[in-house]
């Protein structure tokens, strides 16, 4: 470019929607396909979850990665940076049902006819499957149009011809595909067994989906009757699963019950014989000191049954109420009789009921104690969970395998942690693993379990031989699609098939983000090139889930961990000091910051904090970030009209006090680039941001006289200040990119963010002063303070400045004399050595005439 286009008035309205358009149209961000994979950066891009809005918490952290994004590409990295939206799963039905009001029933047919009502009536409607797949369909990729409105705004340097959906039939394929591999080495299986179920959803849920809530609940105390007629006294707060109870148990060192133990005692009200066990696991200090064990109250009753090898009275069913048929156990006719009352009751009036039949019966002991306790929710819910027996899938992670559990561990310690600790959460969750991962959720809108099962002569069906599709038929729907050698005309009839009616979690499929992303079995040459991947970026709050069920598939299927790195960010805090979410409903939505305060603003507050570190939402920090914006703006335009352009970028740098200060700037290329190797981008800016703010303040001011002569001295400034505008726009351009591309595009060709990183060796003055510009700002900062106690105007013109400077300090201000005399608009700068502190004195000139 051979003279700067400069702009009249410099603003940052209108900058984003100019940029965005001219990067989507230059293809900017796109993935170079020919590199090979040691010059790709490649980027396990979070797939946010499309049910509703972003909130500001997303571009905190979005903004973290694009920072990365934009460094590793001007280092000469071809970035392999996809977007892709987790849209099916239990939290994209549940905004279905909330925006439309109707809800899913496998029972009804499907309605081509069906439209949805405009506002959610009190009732939900019920819908079949497929309606309600559509609508799930039509929200989510209205909600997906608008994440990618925001993150466009935002500047994220996705490449977009890499998006995906998780729900989209190449996703559902990876996803069906990794299962049958894992089902076919032995490491998927299917079980009936106790599983934690939400009884709003009617869906299984895995152990990192679990959450602890505290509850006021009582402690019920009351007697079994002992072959003696005495009797022995358990204090439990479910009462209501009294008919579920197959055993008395208590620790084998407890005195006071290790007579007992080997006997058996009978339930009160249902009269059912019951063994009293020993188990470690049992509290002496915990109410009476024994327990019931039933089938199933909380996961300790699990491993009790399981440990113990004790039989299943499962009274609790799939929709959270007590089944109609009693336990086998229960032969009396009294304790039928009381055990149908109970039929069909919530937990909650049974726990009423059962309470009352004690009492009457004499058993009950006391009055209820009240407790607080520590219940297991789903993390999504507003009920406590329930143990149910229900055949699920899992797939094994290291939960019931000591040496799949030490695999997981070392693929955990391949990976470098950013911040390092971050790495003993991982490990104290999968140490802390009880059970494999369960997979299967039974919902609508999620990638289908792709089995079909054979049905005996009975009609039932043969789940120790399931039928598995070709790879080359994937994806499938086995409630719609028919296995190979069968009609649909045998589907749920006795010799015929019927399909799996369950869907996978939907971590089952994120989980296989790097396998999605590079086309993983479609497209083999674009995954050779970007796995294993550079670096995974994600909250801190996802390592159980996300992060964890990644490595396990990784390793399960490729015997390496996915990514070479894993940054992780923080939360975003209240002023309240709590973490944002929408469940609390204290998020904020950021489309409003965006436009209030300009993209680069917000990416500023976001980039300021510490990787992993939560930090408190503060439009202050926005405000500085539009400041300096808007300084860079103006800096800029000051620098380039001085005359300083492109041409200058080659020219000579003779002038001392230059020289000292590209040498200072070369050490914060250094710093810098050392920073965003580390993936510390706030340094990075810190380093920057306070060299620019200098740079400005005095630099600028130094020099500004000296700049719009045409000496040699003069020339010297033109270079400098080109060079140094040319490196700090570049230093600045990963978290600031709207501005510094508004910028670059006065004075030089391309965009910012297709150019070099700068290297601190292509500012070459390693023989510069680097106290110089030190001394010449702690000098011109001297004057301006005295002129201030002078009672002289910042502007006012000086006849004389007398420095009395220590001898150490003479030699060098007579080298910026002449930039110390244009700065302060003195006549005269007299210098000379001082036997103690420094001493500044001026001497006002006359005025210009007004």
């Amino acid at each position: 470019m051979s003279s700067p286009a400069l702009p009249e008035k410099p603003t940052l309205d209108g900058v984003e929607d100019k940029l965005v358009a001219r990067w989507d149209e230059q293809q900017l961000y796109a993935f170079d396909r020919t590199a090979p994979r040691e010059q790709v950066f490649a980027i396990d891009t979070p797939p946010p979850t499309a049910s509703g809005a972003l909130h500001i918490g997303h571009v905190f952290s979005y903004t973290h990665t694009d920072t990365l994004a934009r460094f590793w590409r001007m280092r000469g990295k071809a970035v392999f940076y996809p977007i892709g939206w987790d849209d099916n799963g239990l939290p994209s039905e549940k905004r279905v049902q909330n925006f439309y009001g109707v809800r899913g029933d496998a029972s009804l047919p499907y309605d081509a006819d069906f439209t949805p009502p405009e506002k959610p009536g009190k009732q939900e409607i019920a819908i079949s499957r497929r309606n309600f797949l559509e609508l799930c369909e039509i929200l989510t990729v209205q909600d997906e149009q608008a994440f990618e409105d925001v993150f466009r705004r935002l500047g994220a340097s996705f490449d977009w011809s890499y998006q995906y959906r998780t729900i989209e039939d190449r996703s559902q394929a990876v996803s069906q595909r990794a299962f049958l591999r894992n089902l076919e080495r032995g490491e998927a299986y299917s079980s009936q067994a106790p599983t934690l179920w939400d009884i709003t959803f009617r869906t299984a849920v895995a152990q990192a989906e679990l959450e602890d809530r505290e509850r006021q609940g009582n402690y019920y105390k009351f007697g079994f009757d002992k072959a003696d007629g005495s009797k022995v006294y358990v204090e439990s707060t479910r009462p209501e699963l009294l008919p579920a109870c197959v055993a008395l148990v208590a620790h084998p060192d407890d005195e006071r019950y290790q007579s007992m133990f080997g006997t058996t005692v009978t339930t009160p009200v249902f009269g059912v014989d019951v063994p009293v066990v020993a188990h470690e696991l049992a509290d002496p200090e915990k109410g009476s000191g024994i327990a019931m064990i039933c089938t199933w109250g909380d996961t300790t009753d699990v491993t009790w049954w399981r440990e113990l090898q004790l039989p299943a009275r499962a009274v609790i069913g799939r929709d959270g109420r007590m089944v109609a048929e009693a336990p086998e156990a229960i032969t009396s006719d009294e304790g039928r009789t009381k055990y149908a009352e109970l039929a069909g009751m919530t937990p909650h009036s049974a726990k009423q009921a059962v309470a009352a039949m004690l009492v009457d019966a004499g058993a009950m002991e006391g009055e209820p104690t009240p407790t607080t306790q520590q219940v297991k929710f789903y993390e999504r819910g507003e009920r406590p969970l329930e143990i149910v027996s229900t055949r699920q899938w899992y797939i094994r992670n290291g939960g019931r395998d000591r040496d799949v559990r030490d695999e997981m561990i070392a693929r955990g310690r391949d990976v470098r942690w950013v911040p390092e600790h971050m790495r003993h959460r991982y490990e104290n969750w999968v140490e802390g693993l009880t059970g494999d991962w369960l997979i299967s959720r039974q919902r609508f809108f999620g990638v289908p379990i792709p089995l079909w099962y054979r049905l005996d002569e009975n009609g039932e069906p043969d789940y120790d031989n399931p039928i598995a599709p070709p790879a080359d038929r994937l994806p499938i729907d086995p409630s719609t699609d028919v296995p190979d050698g069968f009609t649909e005309a045998q589907r749920g009839q006795p010799g015929g098939f019927a399909g799996d009616p369950d869907v996978m979690d939907t971590w089952a499929t994120s989980s296989l983000t790097p396998q999605i992303a590079g086309h993983w079995g479609s497209d083999d040459d674009l995954f050779e090139r970007i796995f294993p991947m550079d670096v995974r970026p994600q909250g801190h709050d996802i390592i159980r889930t996300w992060l964890f069920s990644t490595i396990v598939r990784s390793q399960l299927e490729f015997g390496v961990a996915p990514w070479k790195t894993a940054t992780l960010s923080g939360w975003i805090l209240d002023p309240d000091r709590k973490k944002m979410s929408k469940s609390k409903g204290n998020v904020v939505t950021p489309i409003g910051l965006l436009e209030q305060y300009g993209s680069d603003a917000v990416r500023y507050w976001a980039a300021s904090a510490r990787p992993g570190s939560d930090t408190a939402f503060d439009e202050a920090q926005m405000k500085v970030g539009r400041r300096l914006a808007t300084k860079i703006l103006n800096a800029s335009k000051f620098v380039l009209g001085t005359g300083a352009g492109a041409s200058d970028l080659s020219g000579a740098v003779t002038e001392p006090l230059d020289r000292s200060m590209l040498a200072a700037l070369a050490d914060v290329v250094a710093a810098a680039t050392a920073a965003f190797e580390d993936y510390n981008y706030a340094v990075a800016l810190e380093r920057t941001e306070s060299f620019f703010w200098s740079f400005c303040d005095n630099y600028l001011e130094l020099v500004k006289s000296r700049a719009y002569g045409d000496d040699e001295g003069a020339q010297s400034a033109k270079s400098a200040l080109a060079q140094a505008l040319s490196v700090l726009l570049r230093l600045f351009a990963p978290i600031l990119p709207f501005v510094t591309d508004e910028v670059w595009s006065w004075w030089q060709e391309g965009s910012v963010h297709v150019q070099s990183w700068p290297a601190s060796g292509d500012l070459p003055y390693d023989d510069a002063d680097p106290a110089l510009l030190p001394s010449a700002i702690a000098a011109i900062g001297a004057i301006r303070k005295a002129k201030s106690e002078a009672g002289v105007k910042g502007f006012a013109p000086l006849a004389v400045v007398r420095a009395a400077v220590p001898a150490a300090d003479v030699e060098r201000l007579e080298l910026v004399r002449g930039d110390l005399a244009g700065a302060s608009r003195a006549e005269m700068v007299e210098i000379t050595a001082a036997e103690g502190d420094a001493a500044y004195e001026v001497v006002p000139g006359v005025s210009e005439p007004a």
